[in-house]
Order: structure tokens, then sequence, then C-alpha cells
């Protein structure tokens, strides 16, 4: 007969009480500790999220690894996107052990991919024709993913936690490798400064969408609410966003470039930044995979998986005695 511990005897309610009082005494939840279906289930929502929009963002990166100028720049780019495979791959293993108590695994988090079940990032949706665009794919989208990451470094849960310190760190030589070629091009020929201003052009929309709605109504969902409850991270979406624009505005505009919304400006009063909204019925469009690339990138990594899948079962456990 096994014995009931101290805490397996307490309500739900009581459970969820003192889970609450881990988080907010700043405790770390594992896999293995108890938590509330809520958390559990925004935790794999967000992390698998993550993780498939990790490997789904090498894909534009990849296209430029043979197109790129010079040697020294396409190891850079072939670099940077091995970094970002593996940061996905780390990602879906966080949110395998999430997955357990329901019987998925990875399979099912590349299958709700496949289906449109899982979405990945809007940003990488877009097409990314030129030099320009992988330059400033790596300075102003992962320095968007920086200030993301960078607010869920002391999220509750551990392993997400643990993670980020490790991609966060590769991030940052990211970013510093997409702002060295924005420099390069922007200190260049009229027409080498010309592609950095086309590609901000094209890419301003998609940065500010990249943050999220402000609220759940402008999309019909938002689960930020929920990740600040649980301490997972601690700012909206509009801080963050605002926060990309006080770092990268005065960047933007010290390159030469102009801004593409000629509205926008900086009240002094508020203490924030005024700016048009992007197209967030677009934004819906996009995240339910009818971007530029949408179907294109879904069929590339579809095809890789599944010309892949020897691999997968040479490692599994069952041809271990083989």
């Amino acid at each position: 007969m096994t014995t009931m511990t101290a805490f397996e005897r307490l309500s739900d309610e009581e459970k969820h009480n003192h889970f609450m009082q881990r988080i907010e005494a700043g405790e770390k939840i594992e896999a293995e500790d108890w938590m509330p279906e809520e958390y559990r289930m925004t935790l794999i929502k967000l992390i698998s999220m993550h993780g498939i929009s990790e490997i789904m963002g090498a894909l534009p990166e990849k296209e430029w690894v043979p197109k790129a100028p010079t040697l020294r720049r396409k190891l850079g780019i072939m670099a940077k996107v091995q970094d970002e495979m593996g940061h996905g791959q780390l990602l879906l293993r966080v949110a395998e052990d999430l997955m357990k108590p329901y019987g998925r695994n990875r399979e099912d988090i590349m299958q709700d991919l496949f289906t449109g079940r899982l979405k990945f990032h809007n940003v990488f949706h877009m097409p990314a024709p030129t030099w320009g665009d992988a330059g400033l794919i790596g300075w102003l989208v992962d320095g968007a993913a920086i200030i993301t990451q960078t607010n869920m470094l002391k999220a509750s849960y551990g392993p997400y936690a643990r993670a980020l310190q490790r991609i966060c760190a590769e991030e940052v030589f990211h970013a510093q490798h997409g702002e060295a070629i924005i420099m390069a091009l922007a200190e260049g020929t009229d027409e080498q400064k010309a592609l950095v201003q086309d590609s901000l052009n094209r890419w301003w929309e998609s940065l500010l969408m990249f943050f999220g709605p402000a609220a759940a109504d402008t999309t019909g969902s938002s689960k930020q609410d929920t990740t600040i409850k649980y301490k997972i991270r601690t700012k909206t979406n509009e801080q963050l966003r605002q926060d990309f624009f006080t770092k990268y505005i005065p960047r933007v505009l010290s390159l030469g470039l102009e801004l593409p919304d000629p509205t926008m400006r900086y009240d002094e009063e508020k203490g924030l930044w005024i700016y048009k909204q992007p197209d967030w019925n677009e934004f819906k469009e996009i995240v339910r995979n009818n971007g530029p690339k949408s179907k294109e990138r879904l069929r590339l990594r579809q095809l890789s998986y599944e010309n892949n899948a020897w691999v997968r079962e040479a490692l599994s456990p069952s041809n271990e005695a083989i």
C-alpha cells in the first residue's frame, strides 16, 4: 500500500496556492514538480513555438549561405544557422519534458507544425531576397528576440530559464554579426545604402508585430497576462516593443536611414514612442500560415523531416541492441 505524502493530501486549491507561494518567493519550478494545468499548457505552447521558430528562422538565412558575398560572410552566416538549429533542438527537449504527462513527444510537435496547430513567429514567414535582408534579420530581428528573451531569463520554470541563459548569450553574437553586415552596407555605395533602406522599409511592420498585440482584443488572443501572472516573464508586449524602439531607433537614425513610419515620434511627457499600428489583420493571416513564404518553408521543413526519418529510426532505443 502506497502512503500519500502531506502534499498529495492537499486539495487542488491548496496545491495551487502552495505553487503560487513558491514562484512569488522566486523558487524555480522543475519538470517533475506539481504545477497547475494552465501553467503547464502555457509553457508547452510558448516553448514549442519558441523552439520551432528557432528552426524555421534558420531557413531565410540558410538561403544566403551559398550567396553570401565573401567566404568570411558565408562562414559567419553558416555558423549562425547552426546555432539557431541547436537552439531549436534544446527548446524542443524542454517542451518534451512538459508533454510527458500527456504521452506526447517531439514527433507530435512536428506534426502540430505541419498541420497548422503549432504556429511559428510572424517574421519567419517573410521573404529575404537581398543581402540587406540577411543583415537586417541578424541586427533587428535577433535584436527584438534578445529583448523578448532576456525578459524571461528569470522565468519561474527552471529548465526554460537555464536554456535561455545559453540562447541569449549566443543571440548577442548573432545581432553583432547582423549589425556588422548592415554597417558595412550603410557605409558603402549609394546602392548599398539603398539596399539597407529597402530592407528596413519591407521589414518594418513585421518587426512591430514581432512582440505581439498590445491587448488580446486586437487579434482575439494573447497569453501575456497568463505568462506575467506565473512569472514566466515580467513585461507586457507593448513594454517590450517600447524597449525595442528606445534601443534601436537611435541606431537606425545614426546610420542615416529613414524611419519607415513618418509619424513616429517620442512623447517626452508620456515617456512613450508614438507610432502607426501595423495591420493586425495581416498578422492574423500570416500566423495562420498565409504569409508570403509560409507554405514554401513549411514544405521545405516537412521534406527535410521526412527525408531524415532514417536517422531518427537509427537512433531510436529499439535499435540500441542491434
